[in-house]
């Protein structure tokens, strides 16, 4: 089956490649994503750009990260290192590290090689450090990479429950409640006893704490070549075991139709971590209908531990340097991720004015668009969430990530699941994790 799927694959690839390189008359710009949101926002530029339009066309890869395609379909297409490798492609928080700074960075073009000025556009537009750090490759100490969003992450709360419980609603209430700026989970559980007393869950699952766990330790999962157990990750088996015995969450999974349903009106769950991006295209579309729609009854407040969590990465292949279309690329790839007008992406992106007026509002990497975008909302209760989510942005640390993250946390996640349903033991949930990346990764594990 498996080489079923990699022949499958590679014939795709194959096919549009050859499709690539059959445009009459045009340079072909080559796109690869796992979604087709930048794919979109390339539309979005060429529709404002018909000049280039004219000379140029886009042709767009999309493979989703489903069944971990996406990965070896772009490794392939940047290894052929020809004129039909991807000019622009994406990477997710879960893997940019690979694509940005290891094992496959060598494929990433330099911003500035494609003319960029990337010391003064960045420090103009005031991009989040974070996204810096993470699009950097070591080796050179150039920028490869850049994101559009912030995903710097705030406690998502349902307001009728808070006054319910507490009588008080206001952020500044729910935050003080939480322990928000504490850096630790006192308040946190304090307060789940007492939602717990009226019959509510602080959260539905332990995924909606690992990530503020996760992107607030010290340390990545591998220093120095060996698999690394922060104290703070290796205290989530405690967190968890905490929440499952006294009974403050649904122990749901997250991405799963139990997580989604408890973010409607009576999924009696007071709150979820997460981005701006989380209330857009997550809480919001499962929010419920009718009478059974939590819209509007939410607020976002500090987190007790700050974090980020997610986001994608946009890179252009180093094939595209020192051809014909690498200024088209680079203006591209700027217009995304670098211009702070307001007929740039991210003004667009932040005021929900991509698609047109009443659009989905989003948190985005430049400080200076933040600093002159509305981010009130009717699902929030008409609160203005960036006063939220740009201060939470100063949490976010690009220095604990590695690229082997997407691997390593399912494994660490499911051990901690066995732990917790009563299946293994502390010190053996430890063991199986370790054999996980063991026998699986090319990492070095002490037992």
């Amino acid at each position: 089956m498996k080489k079923f799927i990699v022949l499958a694959l590679a014939l795709c690839m194959a096919l549009s490649m050859a499709i690539s390189a059959s445009a009459d008359g045009k340079t072909v710009i080559n796109v690869m994503s796992f979604t087709d949101e930048v794919p979109g926002m390339i539309t979005k530029y060429m529709e404002a750009h018909p000049e280039v339009a004219e000379k140029y066309e886009v042709k767009t890869t999309i493979t989703a990260t489903t069944d971990g395609l996406y990965q070896p379909a772009l490794d392939q297409a940047l290894s052929a290192q020809d004129s039909n490798s991807p000019d622009i492609y994406c990477a997710e928080a879960a893997f940019v590290l690979k694509y940005a700074q290891g094992d496959a960075s060598q494929y990433a073009a330099a911003y500035e090689d494609l003319g960029i000025d990337v010391a003064a556009l960045t420090e103009a537009a005031d991009i989040a450090k974070y996204t810096i750090e993470i699009g950097t490759r070591p080796s050179d100490g150039k920028l490869v990479g850049l994101g559009y969003q912030a995903t710097g992450g705030a406690f998502i709360y349902r307001r009728s429950i808070a006054k319910e419980v507490w009588g008080n609603d206001d952020p500044e209430f729910v935050a003080e409640k939480i322990g928000a700026g504490s850096g630790n989970w006192d308040a946190f559980f304090a307060a789940a006893a007492e939602l717990k007393d009226k019959g509510y869950a602080i959260i539905s699952g332990d995924g909606d704490m690992w990530h503020a766990v996760e992107n607030s330790s010290d340390s990545g999962w591998i220093v120095d070549g060996k698999l690394t157990i922060d104290p703070k990750r290796e205290a989530f088996l405690d967190l968890s075991k905490q929440l499952m015995d006294n009974g403050y969450h649904h122990d749901t999974q997250d991405w799963t139709e139990g997580w989604f349903a408890d973010m409607q009106k009576d999924g009696g769950v007071f709150g979820f971590y997460g981005p701006a991006w989380l209330i857009n295209y997550t809480i919001a579309p499962n929010s419920g209908e009718g009478e059974n729609s939590s819209a509007g009854d939410w607020a976002v407040c500090p987190p007790n531990v700050g974090f980020f969590w997610g986001g994608t990465w946009v890179l252009a292949g180093n094939t595209v340097v020192g051809t014909d279309k690498a200024e088209v690329v680079a203006d591209i790839i700027k217009w995304i991720t670098l211009d702070t007008d307001e007929e740039s992406l991210q003004y667009k992106w932040a005021n929900g004015t991509l698609n047109g007026e009443g659009g989905t509002k989003d948190t985005v990497a430049s400080g200076v668009v933040m600093a002159k975008s509305n981010g009130e909302m009717e699902f929030l209760g008409g609160q203005d969430m960036f006063e939220v989510f740009v201060p939470a942005n100063q949490y976010a640390n690009g220095a604990n990530l590695t690229q082997y993250d997407e691997t390593i946390n399912n494994y660490w996640r499911d051990a901690v699941r066995q732990y917790t349903a009563g299946n293994l033991s502390r010190e053996d949930a430890i063991n199986a994790f370790k054999q996980n990346v063991a026998d699986n990764l090319d990492v070095e594990v002490e037992f």
